[in-house]
């Protein structure tokens, strides 16, 4: 018989507010949340997309596609500056507190990396363990529509699964979770516990949510953020005109987490801050599987196979 214990896992969702567009204030807010969760006894715990600095929601309501605004040049630059950089250790406080809590994170992060000359910006997906530190970071395959204004398409080198607990974790960002290939790399890697991480909607997450998990037979959490006007401070530039411009709800949550048979165990909730906690147990997607295994004993890898290029991609080789 499968001991209980070794077969469950605590997760949560971490619906919350960043200190938008401050890098060092919203680290801080993960690194208490992490701490929040650690009191529940929380194993694996995710953050919505582009947590750290922030979502750019400035873009589709200040006339973002106008070429060559200042204004836009203002924002873009103040990102830029805000934005994570890896290598120069912005992240240390989260390994450390991960490390200190036993607890693996998945983090949105806009990431501003050194191997892409240092001054473009990508929407990662940055996985974090206790033992290892930063396993994986995952840069968005595709920015959609007017995030293209801001962030580069990302690479394959991501799209890659890790142990926690009895669980195989995959995650992606917003709506790269509707791309059927890339869910098929991460299925064929035996994903059976997926994160979604998401700016925040409803609409974004009370279907895909199920169906994901319909599909994969596996746990599915989506993770989003909530934002307020409120919540644009003075630090931001142009404060006082997004403030005119932005609505008073401008990310109104949606987290969720579904079942393996698609059943729901958080439904999409908006507007609260919290964490979403709930123990999900293998065993589960154990039983789910008997009827299908998408990359299993329902695929047909003589017929269809996926291949995927991992490579990461850098601007300039030097050897």
């Amino acid at each position: 018989m499968t001991d209980h214990i070794a077969d469950t896992l605590r997760i949560a969702g971490a619906q919350l507010a960043p200190v938008w567009l401050h890098r060092d204030g919203t680290i801080a807010k993960v690194v208490q949340a992490i701490a929040d969760a650690a009191k529940q006894q929380v194993q694996l715990l995710a953050f919505p997309e582009a947590f750290v600095p922030g979502y750019p929601f400035w873009i589709e309501h200040t006339d973002g596609a106008r070429f060559d605004s200042v204004m836009q040049k203002t924002m873009h630059a103040h990102y830029l500056d805000q934005a994570v950089q890896i290598e120069a250790g912005h992240l240390e406080p989260v390994v450390q507190a991960v490390a200190a809590h036993g607890i693996t994170v998945v983090l949105g992060i806009i990431e501003r990396p050194a191997d892409r000359g240092g001054h473009s910006v990508f929407a990662s997906c940055v996985t974090i363990t206790p033992s290892q530190g930063i396993v994986n970071v995952h840069r968005k395959l595709m920015p959609t529509y007017e995030e293209r204004l801001s962030w580069a398409p990302g690479d394959g080198h991501g799209l890659r699964t890790f142990p926690v607990g009895p669980f195989t974790l995959g995650a992606l960002n917003c709506w790269e979770n509707w791309l059927p290939l890339a869910r098929a790399a991460l299925y064929g890697q035996g994903e059976d516990l997926h994160v979604a991480i998401w700016p925040g909607s409803v609409r974004n997450t009370e279907a895909i949510t199920r169906f994901l998990a319909r599909e994969g037979r596996s746990y599915v959490m989506s993770v989003c953020g909530v934002l307020r006007r409120e919540h644009i401070g003075d630090h931001v530039p142009h404060a006082e005109l997004l403030r005119e411009r932005l609505p008073e709800i401008i990310s109104e949550g949606g987290t969720a987490i579904a079942a393996p048979d698609a059943s729901w165990l958080v439904e999409p909730t908006p507007h609260e801050e919290r964490l979403f906690v709930v123990d999900i147990a293998h065993t589960r997607v154990r039983e789910e599987r008997q009827n299908f295994d998408v990359a299993g004993h329902y695929g047909r890898p003589d017929v269809l196979q996926l291949h995927v290029n991992t490579e990461r991609q850098a601007s300039v080789r030097i050897r």
